[in-house]
């Protein structure tokens, strides 16, 4: 059974940071492109968040620039998010998806491109 796993969400302070990961069981993540999104409640879902096959093309959203980080470990068959610099508008519920393919920016952080998606792991920036 193909399946996501997110991990690493938590309670961080404004400024603070924590690093996400995305397991993947049932199937190789070598031949799928990953991204990262996340919903707020009340929001939809948006794309944060995505890394190639390679892992030589990187996309993100503008209001995470400069602040987060994603990386492969085919190898460990996970992706991970770091994310920096947290604020309170980052809290919400984070899901990684996979993508049999690379996608090009405007698909990457669509969530119709995505074809299997994890449970999510919940994020809440907060004093």
């Amino acid at each position: 059974q193909l399946q996501l796993v997110e991990s690493g969400g938590g309670l961080v302070q404004p400024g603070g940071s924590l690093r996400l990961s995305c397991a993947a069981s049932g199937f190789t993540l070598d031949y799928y492109a990953i991204g990262w999104f996340r919903q707020a409640p009340g929001k939809e879902r948006e794309g944060v968040s995505y890394i190639s096959l390679s892992g030589r093309s990187t996309h993100y959203e503008d209001s995470v620039k400069d602040r987060f980080t994603i990386s492969r470990d085919n190898v460990k068959n996970t992706v991970y998010l770091q994310m920096n610099s947290l604020k309170p508008e980052d809290t919400a519920a984070y899901y990684c998806a996979a993508s049999q393919g690379d996608l090009d920016y405007y698909a990457s952080l669509a969530t119709y491109a995505y074809n299997y998606w994890g449970q999510g792991t919940q994020v809440t920036v907060s004093s």
